[in-house]
């Protein structure tokens, strides 16, 4: 006979183990993310063109992987819309640009490709809705996120 309370051991057991999966995903989008960022020793992890890597990067993984509205809502959690300081903008704007690439790619090498491509392209203040962009050097920050 089964003790009293093993039902609610078993749904603990199983609501760990479905938390557990679903946080497979951001480990995985934040690993590849964060080993291709590391490798691409670019300056200004705030703000330069680092930040813009690795937001387009974060984008595009997961708009190829997932959704493009998985992007979306990330995007709106974390940024907002995009118009609280140029910051903020920035990120948006670079989210925007890696969902397309991510969303477009034909596959994950030619979505990595795609990226760097855009970065390498990249500028200060850039207005075009196709270009990444990033702030001017004084601006940069050094750190990691």
């Amino acid at each position: 006979m089964k003790a009293a309370g093993h039902p609610r051991r078993t749904r603990i057991k199983r609501l760990v183990a479905c938390l557990l999966l679903l946080s497979a995903y951001p480990v995985f989008v934040f690993a590849t993310v964060y080993w291709h960022w590391f490798g691409a020793d670019l300056p200004g992890g705030r703000n330069g063109p680092a930040d813009a890597y690795r937001h387009s990067l974060a984008s595009a993984t997961v708009a190829y992987t997932g959704s493009p509205t998985w992007v979306a809502w990330v995007t709106a959690v974390m940024e907002g819309d995009g118009h609280g300081n140029d910051s903020s903008a920035m990120d948006t704007h670079n989210n925007r640009i890696g969902t397309r690439i991510g969303a477009q790619a034909a596959s994950w090498d030619a979505m990595q490709s795609a990226v760097w491509e855009a970065v390498r392209s990249g500028g200060i203040d850039a207005a075009d809705d196709n270009q990444i962009t990033w702030l001017p050097p004084e601006r940069w920050q050094n750190r990691l996120y």
